[in-house]
């Protein structure tokens, strides 16, 4: 049995939730931590303990590093879950949980440092034998630097932040010409966004599909990787409706990926949940980076694999052997996942406020991961994602049929919310048929105004 015997976890929202779910499913005691907006806050009713860490703004309650230990330690925590965002990749914070006696639930410290900078990630990378997008060796030195390394690798390419993420620092450039200010400006963001104005380069796929390998490791030198999603349905590079499996890949495909991903998960000594992500185009896979934590998309591989992740993440970190070796993971049917944001569905503006009616959709084959319910005040101090819906059935063309129902089922009254746009997309052919890239919605958005 697991020698966790209480997990505090560091997150609000439906993230929450799933932890204490997890715990609870497991026979462990949870602590909820809530800032004074998020005090009737479902993670808040349903863990077993609850202390508030601060008010409102994130850096003042769930960024608050001393706020959260002080917590975990007031409460006998054994261990602290960061599920994702907020804290989730801040390698200070893991140690800082470690050196406090209690257990990290996620990567370690040092993987998460290796991980998280995306020159030194490329680099892991090609030592581990993933393929990776032409680009810089390094670190772009100067303008003349980035001039140089864009006539190498031949223009479009794209320069991108060193500690970037979320979509942030990032900038296509098309010529020569268009290098110099490009590479001020988003030097310029870099500093700005970061903290840190370090550049990269890398060639600039123009249709691409965005497909990531979940991988699960535990203390022992096990890896399992549990196939893979493709969330190329991205606005903004924000992920809007995620799938497993990859529709669009071939058995061999998927099947040399697995191989390639478990050896270098493997070779670099991974532990817990990550996931390697990767570009796809023409046939051929590029590394992108490697998220080092839980995704907001995992429930579709749970959906598929019949495994649930958040249970494996802390059994591994309790010390405990992976519960599934690669030739007994086997998936089942597709699962497709909806972001379901309190937004304007056309302007994306978000949208909080009281919900009036919640009345989420059932029935075989679907889950909804939420925590809100009637009369919750959604607090306009946190992302707009409200709820996800995650629908499964034997194959993509009975999941989607199941999807349009789900959704059709699914009523939040009281602001507005993603739901028409995701009714939208499952209704268009090119969906249907496969027929998209990364660049597909912001496309189709565009007629659509």
């Amino acid at each position: 049995m697991s020698q966790i015997k209480k997990v505090l976890i560091a997150n609000r929202g439906e993230i929450a939730l799933r932890v204490i779910r997890a715990c609870r499913d497991m026979g462990i005691r949870t602590v909820a931590v809530y800032s004074t907006v998020d005090r009737d806050a479902m993670h808040v009713q349903l863990a077993d303990e609850s202390v508030c860490i601060g008010p409102g703004p994130a850096r003042d309650s769930y960024l608050n590093e001393s706020a959260i230990l002080t917590a975990a330690l007031l409460t006998n925590a054994d261990a602290i879950h960061p599920g994702y965002g907020f804290l989730s990749e801040r390698a200070d914070f893991a140690q800082k949980v470690e050196q406090h006696g209690m257990i990290w639930i996620g990567p370690s410290p040092e993987m998460i440092i290796r991980m998280g900078d995306k020159v030194n990630a490329k680099q892991t990378a090609i030592e581990c034998g993933l393929p990776v997008v032409p680009g810089s060796d390094g670190a772009l030195e100067s303008l003349d630097d980035a001039l140089a390394t864009a006539e190498k690798i031949g223009y479009p390419v794209m320069l991108k932040a060193s500690a970037g993420g979320g979509g942030r620092g990032m900038r296509p450039v098309m010529s020569a010409g268009d290098m110099a200010e490009a590479y001020q400006l988003t030097k310029n963001e870099a500093k700005s966004a970061f903290g840190d104005d370090t550049l990269y380069m890398e060639k600039l796929l123009l249709h691409p599909r965005h497909i990531e390998f979940q991988v699960l490791g535990d203390k022992h030198g096990n890896v399992v990787i549990f196939g893979e999603r493709d969330c190329s349905l991205q606005r903004r590079n924000q992920k809007v409706m995620e799938e497993c499996p990859a529709a669009a890949l071939s058995q061999k495909q998927r099947d040399d990926m697995i191989d390639i991903c478990k050896t270098a998960a493997k070779k670099m000594g991974y532990t817990n949940a990550g996931t390697f992500e990767f570009m796809f185009e023409d046939g051929k896979f590029y590394f992108l980076e490697m998220n080092t934590r839980l995704q907001v998309e995992h429930p579709v591989t749970e959906m598929v694999y019949g495994v649930d992740l958040v249970r494996e993440q802390i059994r591994v970190a309790a010390g405990e052997k992976l519960g599934y070796t690669q030739s007994n993971v086997v998936p089942h049917g597709h699962a497709i996942e909806f972001r379901i944001n309190a937004e304007d569905p056309e302007t994306f503006i978000p949208n909080p406020g009281k919900i009036t009616l919640y009345a989420p959709s059932g029935g075989l084959g679907v889950r909804v991961d939420s925590a809100v319910y009637t009369g919750y005040a959604i607090p306009p101090t946190y992302d707009s994602m409200i709820a996800k819906l995650i629908v499964h059935a034997q194959n993509r063309p009975a999941c989607i049929m199941r999807a349009t129902r789900a959704l059709d089922e699914f009523v939040i009254e009281g602001v507005k919310t993603t739901i028409p746009l995701q009714q939208k997309l499952l209704s268009n052919k090119d969906v249907k048929q496969l027929n998209f890239d990364n660049h597909w919605l912001e496309n189709f958005l565009k007629k659509d105004e």
